[in-house]
């Protein structure tokens, strides 16, 4: 069971044969991870070169979109297996890296039609099957499209943050229902996640003329929904188990504890006025929630797209543990309003990314000199 990714299904029989086409899309998306972490540099006030005055203000967008929206949109035209489906990766990496090189206008429209293309491969997905887990990924996918609308409208990236956060975690939220689903859980148990996704998008919805009580209602659909993963999903079990599944489940665990305090602070504080509230929250999800997931099921995510294997070794927990340690430390530094730790804590979480590469290289090595 714990071997599904976000977004990702069975990948279709002529895989191995176009994994090859597939790289430059996956090459896109790393592309768009370099260049969201250099920008994330210069908001962390380190003192690195940029090409651009606003090249920093990119970060997030990069990140969410670029980086997280190519990967999830290629899973998906992984699973649906039509050509045609490529295109919404493909529109997600361009956008990406004509926003990194300096060319906003043309990046958001890109990134956009790249949310709307993958709605369209949901509609595509409903064809062969209707399900509540697919309905509540399609609903993230939707969140992505609605917040590009809103940034070529000339929103800002703060102001759309909800309908960014609403996209990686109703995908996430989804591929979990789907696995909970085969789990047998009941549809009664089902609805507790149905209606926490529903929150969280209704939160979104609503910051767009009251930003406040939007952010407040999206905190609590958060926190409904990290409260109903952490008791219903799967990892409660392969926590006891060993090797891979039980480090995807440390990873989601984890992830989920970070959600629930990135929630508690929208809940508690709205659209937070003091950039620590905004910078820990913020991070919180889209670090400790997002990325953990990330970094549990890579094993998974490359031989279900790539055909590239990427085996479990124990290095692997050197990185995730590195990621929350330096999120707890940037969050400190959030909360008591002293920037070096700040700076400190944020350095050290992409330190944790990087870190993460080099585990999954070496441990590939480990595996080519040691088959058996």
């Amino acid at each position: 069971m714990e071997n599904r990714v976000i977004g990702v299904a069975a990948h279709p029989p002529g895989a191995p044969r176009i994994a090859a086409r597939r790289l430059p899309l996956l090459a896109g998306a790393l592309l768009s991870l370099t260049a969201g972490l250099w920008g994330a540099l210069g908001l962390l006030d380190a003192a690195v070169p940029h090409p651009r005055t606003a090249f920093a203000q990119q970060h997030g967008p990069l990140m969410a979109l670029g980086f997280l929206g190519t990967l999830i949109a290629l899973e998906r035209a992984v699973a649906l297996g039509r050509p045609w489906a490529y295109a919404a990766p493909a529109l997600a990496a361009a956008g990406a890296l004509a926003t990194a090189a300096g060319f906003p206008v043309p990046g958001r429209l890109l990134l956009t039609a790249a949310g709307g293309w993958l709605v369209a491969v949901y509609i595509a997905v409903f064809g062969r099957r209707l399900g509540r887990d697919l309905a509540v990924q399609a609903s993230g996918a939707a969140a992505w499209y609605v917040g590009g609308l809103l940034w070529i409208g000339g929103r800002t990236v703060g102001d759309i943050v909800p309908w960014l956060a609403a996209f990686l975690v109703l995908t996430i939220a989804g591929e979990r229902l789907e696995l909970a689903r085969v789990a047998f859980l009941g549809r009664r148990v089902s609805d507790g996640l149905v209606g926490a996704a529903g929150l969280v998008l209704a939160g979104a919805a609503a910051s767009i003329g009251w930003p406040d009580a939007g952010w407040r209602l999206a905190g609590f659909g958060m926190v409904a929904l990290a409260g109903w993963l952490a008791v219903n999903d799967v990892a409660r079990r392969t926590i006891r188990s060993t090797g891979l599944p039980r480090y995807a489940a440390a990873c989601l665990l984890a992830g989920y504890l970070w959600l629930a305090a990135a929630g508690t602070i929208w809940l508690a504080a709205g659209r937070p006025s003091s950039g620590g509230l905004y910078d820990a929250a913020l991070h919180a999800v889209f670090l400790g929630f997002v990325m953990s997931m990330v970094f549990g099921h890579a094993p998974v995510i490359l031989p279900a797209v790539l055909r590239i294997r990427l085996p479990y070794h124990p290095l692997l927990y050197a990185p995730l543990a590195l990621l929350h340690a330096s999120l707890a430390v940037r969050a400190v530094g959030d909360l008591s309003a002293v920037a070096v730790v700040r700076t400190v804590g944020g350095v050290l979480g992409e330190v944790s990314l990087l870190l993460f590469g080099a585990c999954a290289v070496a441990a590939s090595r480990l595996l080519r000199r040691n088959p058996s």
